[in-house]
C-alpha cells in the first residue's frame, strides 16, 4: 500500500468538501485579492502623476533656456537675454586646441532637416559702425534663385531680387542648397577637408598657400546655414594653418554678447601694407568672434591700435517658408 492510500484511511471519516463549506473561504481570499490589487491602482496612479510632474518641470526648465537664448529684448537695439557664459580658461589655449575642441563638441550637434528648395534662409544682422547698432535683416532663398531686403532699416517695403550666382565669378559662392551640401559632405579630418577644399577653388588664388586655404574657410564661415558637422571639419582644417591666436579673455559683441576672438595673421602676395598682427599694433586685427556654448561664428571685428573700429555681429538665423517672414 502505498502513502496516499495510507492517508485516505487514516481520514476516510472526514466531510467531502462541498461548495458552501468552501464559500467562506473564498471570500476571504477574493477580499485580498481586490485589496492588493486597489493598492496597485493608487501606487500606479502616485507613480503617473509624480511622473507627469516631473515631466512638467523638465519642460518648463527647458522653455526658459530656450526662451533665455533666443529672447531679443529692449527696443531693437539686438541686446540679447544669454544664458551664463561657460567657464572658459583662455590664458595659454593655442588657436588650434580652441578649435580641436569646438570642433568635438560640434560634432556631437544634431544636424537637423534640411530646408527644401523654395523656403528662405532668414538672418538678422547688427553692425558698428553703419547701422547705429540696429538689426539688418534680409532673406536668401535656399535653391539661390532669390534674395530679398528691406531697402532701409524700419521700412515696411521689401524688396525682392535674383540672387547672384556663382557662375558669374569665381568669388562668387554657389546657392545655400549647394554649399550646405558641400560642407555636410567634407571629410572629418581637418587634412582632407584642406584637399577637398583645395579641389573646389571657389576662392581665386593669391599665394601664398596658407593665404589660399584661409582666403576659402573663412568664406564659408560667413554663409548664414552650416551643418555642425561641416563647421567642425572647417575647424580642423583652419587648426592646421599657422599665424592663429585666441585673445586670453572674452570679447563683446556689438549687442554685448561674449565670444571668443579668433585671429589669423596669415598676408598674402603683395598685400603687405595689409598687416594683421595681434593687437592692431600695425595695421589692423581681423578677428573671427565664436559664441562659447555653441562654438558658431556670430561675428567680426577689426581691432586697430587696441580699438575696435569695425564689428558685425549674426543676432539670428532661422529657415523660413517665405521671403519677410520672421521666426
Amino acid at each position: 500500500m502505498d502513502e496516499m492510500t495510507e492517508l485516505r484511511a487514516l481520514r476516510a471519516d472526514a466531510p467531502v468538501p462541498d461548495r458552501a463549506r468552501l464559500a467562506a473561504g473564498r471570500a476571504r481570499l477574493t477580499d485580498a485579492v481586490r485589496a492588493g490589487e486597489r493598492r496597485r491602482a493608487l501606487w500606479r496612479r502616485d507613480l503617473w502623476r509624480r511622473d507627469l510632474v516631473i515631466v512638467a518641470v523638465v519642460a518648463a526648465v527647458t522653455a526658459v533656456a530656450v526662451t533665455a537664448a533666443l529672447l531679443v529684448g529692449g527696443t531693437g537695439t539686438g541686446h540679447r537675454v544669454q544664458p551664463a557664459t561657460p567657464d572658459l580658461d583662455l590664458k595659454g589655449m593655442s588657436a588650434a586646441d580652441f578649435l580641436e575642441r569646438a570642433a568635438d563638441a560640434l560634432e556631437k550637434q544634431p544636424t537637423g532637416t534640411e530646408p527644401t528648395g523654395k523656403q528662405w534662409i532668414y538672418t538678422s544682422m547688427a553692425m558698428k559702425p553703419g547701422h547705429g547698432e540696429q538689426p539688418s535683416d534680409y532673406w536668401r532663398r535656399y535653391d539661390g534663385e532669390l534674395q530679398a531686403y528691406h531697402p532701409a532699416d524700419g521700412d515696411p517695403e521689401l524688396t525682392v531680387i535674383p540672387a547672384h550666382l556663382r557662375s558669374e565669378g569665381p568669388d562668387d559662392y554657389d546657392s545655400p542648397r549647394d554649399v550646405y551640401r558641400f560642407l555636410a559632405a567634407l571629410p572629418a579630418d581637418g587634412g582632407g577637408t584642406l584637399r577637398a577644399l583645395r579641389k573646389r577653388n571657389a576662392v581665386r588664388d593669391n599665394g601664398p598657400q596658407a593665404w589660399d586655404d584661409y582666403a576659402e574657410i573663412s568664406q564659408l564661415l560667413k554663409v548664414d546655414l552650416v551643418p555642425p558637422a561641416g563647421l567642425a571639419s572647417l575647424y580642423r582644417a583652419l587648426a592646421l594653418l599657422p599665424g592663429g591666436t585666441v585673445t586670453d579673455h572674452l570679447v563683446d559683441t556689438v549687442t554685448g554678447r561674449k565670444a571668443v576672438a579668433l585671429t589669423y595673421d596669415i598676408t598674402p602676395v603683395g598685400a603687405g601694407e595689409v598687416s594683421t598682427k595681434v593687437g592692431g599694433k600695425t595695421g589692423g586685427a581681423a578677428q573671427m568672434l565664436i559664441d562659447p556654448r555653441t562654438y558658431h561664428v556670430v561675428g567680426y571685428r577689426t581691432v586697430v591700435n587696441g580699438k575696435v573700429t569695425m564689428a558685425s555681429e549674426r543676432l539670428r538665423t532661422a529657415v523660413v517658408d517665405k521671403a519677410g517672414e520672421r521666426p
